[in-house]
């Protein structure tokens, strides 16, 4: 058990600190998970930290998914058979670069609804989820002979808000579930997060990037009695499409340590291994603009993506010898990689000749968001027909998130793409476009891809799809309604020519062992990537990603892959190469 007294922690009556990595379970297959855990203790760190998120958990109301790469306790139980503690931050909010921050789609029904205060009904999901999630919990934690150290209330309120309600509202509601832990809240590192963000009666931990001495001054006044923490350095970064891929020097992770230690303060590496957004699990922020997380949470930590060893890592292994002065670990194997043959895709399937096949069909008087029609993320396709007589008019769209292709009688006319706009409220957001004069009927379809959710920030209410249409400033109802999820593969009907786009690719390749490679996709524009049923991601053209992951423990004998393209290929071909590649 984790006690804080005389300025210090003691784990079962021991004094200790923390050195503790972030992985994060549910961005790495389970396969892995052991492979992972094994190079954070040789790497001299005593504890793993992890968010758990609400959206993966309880994806629609009341339906609960705690299995294979979701499920926490062997996550749990794996670390602790290794001999690490560990830390969890059950949210119920988490950020993490995550789609919505960790929350489910549907809380974004009820447009009434306010999330992170003290709203009875949001609060109502919260208890009910929160009591399913500590069921799980509670038998891990160390005072019921488990590894689970210490959990979090909430996470970084600070950046967000101040309701002292909502906060203590969270921690009493951990506590009646069981929670007989070390509680904790984690903000920036300066006093008026912490006096948002924090509880008094509760252990604070700053977060912040590279150390330098003033990091940890106003938690010195704050908590002057307590020990030193940092609950998430970070260690390097996360990508965004349309930006550069970061790099940092691996020296600053050694100065940052040499700190730590100087402080004799613990540390929580943020990330230690960031692995993937599988899917469309990706996030967002929105600062100046609207700006999504690519798929790769590589992050620059210590372990790559796929696992392997890079300079962090050993900098980070040197340190800790150095000042644990002691022999850690022998080193695991470092993780494998392949290449495979390059693939040719000869079977196509467009995406409007193929709707029945790949998605849900719904009648609406007046279109929705996608969340309205319990679809958590993917492609919307709002259809309607247009009678009347009009002269050279307008067509408009509002609230629409994130790109949008529209079709006129069956030929796209606009592209539209949300990441092009900066400063404009969320539902002016849109497009107006001219329609030529017609008398009779004209067919108007707008297909919509959601990228990832805003996960930080007042911008957090970030519903998909589009919110209404115009013509001649007349609002138009009607429509018939196509929600693509796309969580498993799309059947549709191949055919052996080259359709006109959006389209389906689909190739099968052999792949004789049973190790990771990545997925070469520099001939594509934007594109969802399916292997064996399994989304692996996104890719768009900007970049910096050019490669999506794949994991060894998703390939078989024979192994079929599925790619949907929205706007085009220079040529339908992949390669698959043995390492990561990202734009210069």
């Amino acid at each position: 058990m984790l006690e804080i007294k005389n300025g210090a922690f003691f784990l079962d009556g021991k004094k200790t600190n923390i050195y503790s990595g972030a992985i994060h379970y549910f961005r790495v297959p389970q396969e892995y998970w052991e492979d992972r855990l094994l190079k954070l203790r040789a790497a001299g760190l005593n504890t793993v930290e992890t968010y758990v998120p609400w959206n993966l958990h309880e994806p629609h109301e009341g339906e609960y998914c705690f299995d294979g790469m979701l499920d926490i306790e062997k996550f749990l139980e794996t670390a602790q058979k290794l001999g690490l503690y560990a830390i969890v931050r059950p949210g119920p909010y988490i950020c993490a670069e995550w789609d919505f921050g960790g929350f489910p789609a549907w809380l974004l029904k009820d447009e009434n609804l306010r999330l992170r205060c003290f709203d009875k009904k949001y609060l109502s999901f919260v208890e009910r989820y929160f009591k399913e999630l500590f069921k799980k919990l509670v038998p891990h934690l160390s005072t019921n002979g488990g590894n689970v150290i210490a959990l979090q209330v909430e996470n970084e309120y600070g950046s967000f808000g101040r309701d002292k309600k909502y906060l203590y509202y969270l921690r009493d509601l951990m506590k009646s579930l069981g929670a007989d832990v070390q509680l904790f809240t984690s903000d920036g590192e300066t006093r008026s997060f912490f006096s948002g963000g924090g509880i008094p009666e509760e252990f604070m931990v700053a977060n912040f990037g590279n150390y330098n001495a003033e990091r940890f001054d106003d938690l010195k006044i704050l908590q002057p009695d307590k020990p030193l923490m940092c609950g998430e350095h970070w260690c390097g970064w996360f990508d965004q499409w349309g930006k550069p891929h970061h790099r940092d020097d691996p020296k600053t992770l050694g100065k940052s340590l040499d700190g730590f230690f100087k402080e004799n303060a613990s540390f929580n590496l943020y990330m230690f291994h960031g692995g993937t957004n599988f899917g469309f699990t990706a996030g967002a922020n929105y600062y100046d603009k609207y700006t999504p997380t690519i798929t790769s949470y590589d992050y620059g930590a210590p372990l790559s993506e796929n696992g392997a060893y890079t300079k962090k890592y050993f900098i980070l292994r040197e340190k800790m010898a150095q000042h644990l002065k002691t022999e850690l670990p022998a080193l695991p194997e470092d993780a494998k990689t392949q290449s495979l043959p390059k693939l040719r895709f000869k079977e196509f399937a467009p995406l409007f000749k193929n709707l029945k096949a790949v998605s849900v069909h719904k009648r609406s008087h007046l279109p929705q968001y996608m969340e309205n029609y319990s679809q958590n993320s993917g492609l919307i396709l709002y259809s309607t027909e247009i009678d009347g007589s009009y002269r050279d008019t307008t067509l408009k769209a509002f609230g629409v998130h994130d790109i949008a292709y529209v079709y006129i009688n069956g030929k796209l006319v606009h592209r539209y793409d949300r990441r092009k706009l900066s400063g404009k409220a969320l539902y002016s957001e849109g497009f107006e476009i001219p329609i030529k004069a017609f008398d009779g009927k004209i067919k108007v379809d707008i297909l919509v891809e959601a990228l990832g959710r805003i996960n930080f920030d007042r911008r957090i209410y970030d519903r998909k799809g589009l919110k209404d249409i115009f013509i001649a400033n007349q609002l138009i109802t009607d429509f018939d309604v196509y929600c693509m999820e796309f969580n498993d593969s799309p059947k549709p009907e191949y055919e052996s020519a080259e359709g006109e786009f959006p389209c389906f690719m689909r190739a099968t390749f052999k792949a004789e062992e049973k190790t990771d490679c990545f997925i070469d996709m520099s001939n594509f524009k934007n594109c969802i990537v399916f292997v064996n049923g399994f989304n692996l991601g996104r890719i768009l053209k900007e970049g910096p990603q050019v490669t999506l992951y794949l994991p060894g423990t998703l390939l078989k004998d024979e192994n079929e892959i599925t790619v949907l393209e929205l706007d085009g290929v220079k040529k339908p071909e992949i390669s698959f190469p043995d390492h990561a590649i990202y734009k210069k």
